[in-house]
């Protein structure tokens, strides 16, 4: 089988920056806290813990110690409450996630209600929601447009979780620009989502099966999954090699490969050399 991996297949800028600046924040000798996982994949999650950064569920004294602020970012209230408790803050948001806070706070001060697309329980989501002083609206599928709430909006302004399926967001947006009188649109799917997705649309029609890899928790991965499903039923989506049926691979000439945003390069050429060795 002739396997093809993805260009964009792997860490994005924005996950491998948050990861470097984890480990070097582990070296500076204080305790370093993190509500929650730098970014959603497992093997990533326990190679932090190994470096001796602690996951917290909630802020403690902070005298001595570091709080890393993760890559998907977060509401203002945190850092804020850390530094009142004595940490020293390590902020590993990712810029460009940082760019759509920018946007949705200079828009809701220039008097725009703002209108997330996004996973409602998505930790970037939360962080984009928690940087306004009025409650956003989110919208997570097009099947559950509040539409009666949105009727009542003079000016609204969209902002989009940047790893969002731009296909998806369109059609959402096509019917709030019917329901606002005054809408903005601004497409925050960052540039390595949006390459990837135009990568995915292709590599589904040129090979007999696409493997995908990624966390279960990670909502790039899943775009990537649905694009290539939609496209090939042969699409499947894998943690690691462990996941991987040899009954796949069945006849098949072609395999292409791709890899979420947070997936380590090792998770993925430990796939290749599995499949590389089906017979």
């Amino acid at each position: 089988m002739k396997i093809n991996l993805a260009k964009t297949a792997g860490f994005c800028f924005g996950v491998r920056r948050a990861i470097q600046l984890a480990f070097h924040t582990a070296e500076k000798g204080k305790t370093v806290h993190m509500l929650g996982d730098i970014v959603h994949n497992e093997e990533v999650v326990s190679q932090i813990r190994r470096a001796g950064i602690i996951k917290i569920t909630r802020l403690k004294n902070g005298e001595n110690k570091i709080l890393l602020i993760r890559a998907h970012g977060t509401p203002p209230s945190i850092p804020q409450k850390a530094l009142k408790l004595g940490y020293e803050i390590v902020d590993a948001t990712c810029p460009m996630v940082k760019e759509i806070h920018k946007t949705a706070r200079d828009m809701e001060r220039k008097g725009y209600k703002i209108i997330v697309i996004g996973d409602r329980l998505h930790d970037e989501v939360r962080g984009i929601v928690g940087q306004l002083d009025t409650k956003a609206i989110v919208i997570d599928n097009i099947k559950h447009i509040p539409a009666e709430k949105i009727k009542k909006i003079n000016r609204g302004c969209i902002i989009v979780q940047s790893t969002q399926n731009l296909d998806k967001v369109l059609k959402i947006v096509d019917i709030l620009k019917r329901l606002v009188k005054e809408l903005v649109f601004f497409n925050t799917i960052c540039k390595p989502t949006r390459l990837r997705q135009d990568e995915m649309k292709k590599m589904p029609l040129k090979n007999n099966v696409v493997i995908i890899i990624g966390s279960r928790e990670s909502a790039n991965t899943k775009r990537l999954y649905e694009i290539s499903r939609s496209l090939n039923k042969q699409s499947y989506w894998v943690t690691s090699k462990n996941d991987i049926k040899k009954a796949w691979f069945k006849g098949a000439k072609t395999v292409g490969i791709t890899a979420g945003a947070s997936t380590p390069d090792a998770t993925t050429q430990g796939v290749i050399e599995y499949i590389t060795g089906i017979r």
